[in-house]
């Protein structure tokens, strides 16, 4: 049987239905939008009937939240290799999206709310119901239409979704932590090459900052202890067929220890996965 592989996008407005679903569309999935509940057994049934054919290989639909769960049983009941994607935003981050973009809320045209305020926290609330149901979620809050990009080629790059792939992400916590993360470490722990002075203006891309971290002992035993857990955690990703891990690390500003750990991870772990690396606060950050 030639399973087909479906990817419902679903999330709260603005966080970047559109942007995710254009991407999934250049990877050669056929992209649907808003496609009616009242014909998803039409759909199921024209899936189940291509047969070896690839014109329905690769669907993508953008989901609502109110639809989600039919849409869910539905191709669960079809046997498609189903994965549903949540894109997240913080309360603020859409506030100031819909002011900057002018664009009007959903909610506000169907005349639901009464302000934007309310509109973007009673969808919240809505989606908060269903977000269990969730494969992957993406966390949009500090993502550029170009990060978000990346992000959904990164998770379904995959030629065979049989596979686990990893991102190692860098972070500082003084910018918040990732809220997409699958795992957060932190090596707040560990010794700080700040207090160098001739570090200082470096980051864990730099040689010297690496050898810094990772000769120390207090580093050595810290992945002796990290590396056995995580993994753990990946094999039994797999064994749950799960398709995707983020492997988020901080530190303080993102610049320095965050940075080697996660540049060593993802050397460590590309040996026998697909993995990817991102310094989500390099650029940002001069002080660790």
């Amino acid at each position: 049987m030639n399973i087909k592989r479906v990817v419902l996008v679903t999330g709260v407005s603005g966080a970047g239905k559109t942007t995710a679903m254009a991407v999934l569309e250049d990877m050669g999935y056929t992209c649907i939008d808003r496609y009616p509940v009242k014909l998803l057994d039409a759909l199921t049934t024209l899936i189940l009937e291509d047969g070896v054919s690839n014109t329905y290989q690769n669907l993508a639909l953008s989901v609502s939240a109110q639809d989600l769960g039919e849409f869910k049983r539905a191709f669960e009941n079809a046997q498609c290799d189903l994965t549903i994607l949540y894109l997240d935003a913080s309360f603020e981050s859409l506030l100031l999206r819909y002011k900057y973009n002018r664009r009007h809320h959903p909610l506000l045209v169907s005349k639901l709310a009464n302000s934007l305020e309310d509109a973007i926290n009673l969808e919240i609330a809505q989606f908060s119901q269903i977000k269990d149901y969730a494969t992957i979620i993406i966390d949009t809050s500090n993502s550029s239409v170009h990060d978000l990009s990346r992000r959904v080629q990164e998770v379904f790059s995959i030629s065979s979704r049989q596979s686990l792939s990893i991102s190692f992400l860098s972070f500082g916590f003084r910018n918040g932590v990732p809220r997409d993360a699958d795992l957060v470490f932190d090596v707040r722990v560990l010794k700080n090459p700040y207090w160098d002075a001739s570090l200082r203006q470096k980051s864990g891309n730099d040689k010297a900052v690496f050898e810094y971290v990772m000769n120390d002992a207090e580093t050595i035993a810290y992945l002796d202890t990290l590396i056995p857990y995580l993994d753990h955690v990946v094999e039994k990703y797999k064994h749950d067929t799960k398709h995707h891990l983020t492997v988020a690390i901080g530190c303080t500003g993102g610049q320095h220890r965050s940075v080697s750990i996660a540049n060593y991870l993802h050397r460590k772990y590309r040996k026998n996965h697909e993995t990817f690396l991102n310094h989500r606060d390099v650029q940002e950050s001069h002080h660790d």
